[in-house]
């Protein structure tokens, strides 16, 4: 968890802002995936999210959706993924937050998943459909390991809501760009208020997904929160030759990383 919490702290610190890419396992291979997180690590990104693939995502568009049918149809599976991570996290700075649905951490053993995750070199968690009160069952094991545990907060959450889904939260807050399904958006961000909303409520570091897909949305985004996570742009700009895949996703993630530090400008 400290890995990813002082990246972000010193970013802040720094005046500049974060990126946290978004990959899925396995699209359009489990080699471009490696090869894709190396890359990305080189240009400095503070953390890479692994989706691991999921036959019925709850959250998700089209477009990661359809990368995750493509990473399970070509044999990708939760032991794949962490034999993957566990060959390059020596060599690999960032962090690395593994993306996963609930029902593949409770199939998994829940806290054996968590041990699974943590073994293989990930630093966090993000569990977008784990139900607030079943976080408790893993914070034992998040805290015992160090490790970070995101769950998501809403535009529309209440206060109350809020101050419960943060309390549980250990290293950063995902926050919801806006609601609905993950993919790409020409709207300009809007964040504002529900940055502001959970300042009042944690000290966490917060990162903001969902429709981030341009350089000007990252720069936007960061002058309210820690972190910017592109997720359904950087998907579908991989989407193809397999073998090259890491070098579009380094082509396309570069200008966001030039808005990163640009924020304060």
């Amino acid at each position: 968890m400290q890995r990813i919490t002082q990246r972000l702290q010193r970013d802040r610190a720094a005046s500049q802002g974060s990126l946290m890419p978004f990959v899925t396992a396995g699209s359009p291979s489990i080699e471009a995936t490696v090869a894709t997180i190396v890359a990305l690590d080189g240009l400095g990104v503070a953390a890479i999210e692994v989706g691991f693939p999921f036959s019925d995502p709850i959250a998700d568009g089209p477009v990661i959706a359809a990368s995750m049918d493509r990473a399970l149809r070509s044999g990708t599976t939760v032991g794949s993924t962490m034999q993957a991570i566990g060959r390059i996290r020596p060599s690999v700075g960032c962090g690395l937050i593994a993306m996963v649905s609930m029902s593949i951490v409770h199939r998994h053993g829940g806290t054996e998943f968590v041990r699974h995750a943590h073994d293989a070199g990930f630093d966090a968690l993000i569990v977008p459909d784990m139900d607030v009160d079943a976080a408790d069952q893993l914070l034992h094991e998040v805290d015992r390991l160090g490790m970070g545990l995101a769950l998501l907060v809403a535009p529309t959450s209440t206060p109350e809501r809020i101050r419960a889904i943060t309390g549980r939260c250990r290293g950063f807050v995902y926050a919801l760009a806006r609601a609905g399904l993950t993919g790409a958006s020409d709207a300009p961000p809007d964040v504002a208020g529900t940055v502001a909303a959970l300042r009042a409520a944690t000290d966490l570091p917060i990162a903001v997904g969902f429709g981030i897909s341009t350089a000007e949305h990252v720069r936007l985004v960061t002058r309210h929160a820690e972190a910017a996570i592109v997720g359904s742009a950087l998907v579908r700009a991989m989407d193809g030759d397999a073998a090259t895949a890491h070098e579009r996703a380094r082509a396309f993630i570069h200008p966001m990383m030039a808005a990163c530090r640009s924020v304060r400008d």
